[in-house]
C-alpha cells in the first residue's frame, strides 16, 4: 500500500504508516485522558518497521509512569512536543501510533480521517459523561427496556457497540469496561502479524 502521511502539529516531524494498523484502540482510561487532554486517545497498534520518518529531528523519548510498573516510553516532536507514538513494554518492536495525526493527501480526501475509527473502545469505566451518548446507545436501550446490561456479559465481552464500523475490523466497534478478547476481536491477519512481530523480540537459537 502506498505510505499513510502524518505529523506532529508544528510540522518538523513527519513520518508515513507504510502499512495499515492491526488493530485501533480508543481508550478512556485516567492515564490517557490526563495525558492527551481529552475524553480518550485514540492507538494504532502496528509493527514499528512500518513506522518511517520522513522528516525532521529525532523524536524525544518520556518515560511515562504506569499503574502497573511496566515501561511506557511516549515520543514526542521535540519542536512542538506532539505526541507521536507510545512503546508500551519498551518492546521496540511494536508501536502505538496517535492516529489523528494522519494526514489527508491528494486524491485521498476524507479517507485518512476514516481510518482513524477505532476497533474498539477500552477501559470505558473511566470514560467521561460526555461519551454517554455517543458510545452507550444500545447499554441506554437495554436500561429503557428494564433488561439487564453489564451482569449478563463475562468481563471480555462488549457491553455496546457503536454505530460506526471500526477501520480495521468493518465491523461496529466494541465497548469494553476494561479490556477484550484478542482471539475474539482481532481479525485473524492482525493476528498473524502481531505473532510474527513479537516473534521478532526472541533471541535467536545458537
Amino acid at each position: 500500500m502506498k505510505g499513510l502521511p502524518a505529523s506532529c502539529f508544528c510540522g518538523a516531524v513527519e513520518f508515513s504508516l507504510t502499512a495499515r494498523p492491526m488493530f485501533i484502540h480508543a481508550c478512556h482510561c485516567r492515564d490517557c485522558q490526563i495525558q492527551v487532554g481529552g475524553p480518550f486517545a485514540i492507538n494504532g497498534i502496528i509493527e514499528a518497521e512500518h513506522v518511517v520518518q520522513t522528516k525532521g529531528p529525532k523524536p524525544k523519548r518520556y518515560p511515562m509512569p504506569t499503574e502497573s510498573g511496566r515501561p511506557h516510553d511516549i515520543y514526542r516532536c521535540p519542536t512542538c512536543a506532539t505526541a507521536l507514538w507510545s512503546d508500551y513494554g519498551r518492546r521496540k518492536v511494536m508501536l502505538f501510533v496517535r492516529m489523528t495525526l494522519l494526514r489527508p493527501k491528494k486524491g485521498f480526501g476524507g479517507q485518512a480521517l476514516r481510518l482513524t475509527n477505532p476497533d474498539a473502545h477500552i477501559f470505558t469505566k473511566s470514560k467521561l459523561p460526555c461519551d454517554e451518548l455517543m458510545l452507550l446507545d444500545e447499554v441506554l436501550a437495554l436500561k429503557a427496556r428494564g433488561k439487564k446490561t453489564k451482569s449478563q456479559w463475562s468481563k471480555d465481552a462488549p457491553i455496546a457497540h457503536t454505530t460506526v464500523k471500526g477501520a480495521t475490523t468493518k465491523k461496529p466497534a466494541g465497548v469494553f469496561s476494561v479490556y477484550y478478547d484478542m482471539q475474539t476481536e482481532w481479525p485473524a491477519a492482525s493476528l498473524k502479524r502481531r505473532e510474527a512481530c513479537l516473534a521478532a523480540m526472541k533471541p535467536k537459537a545458537g
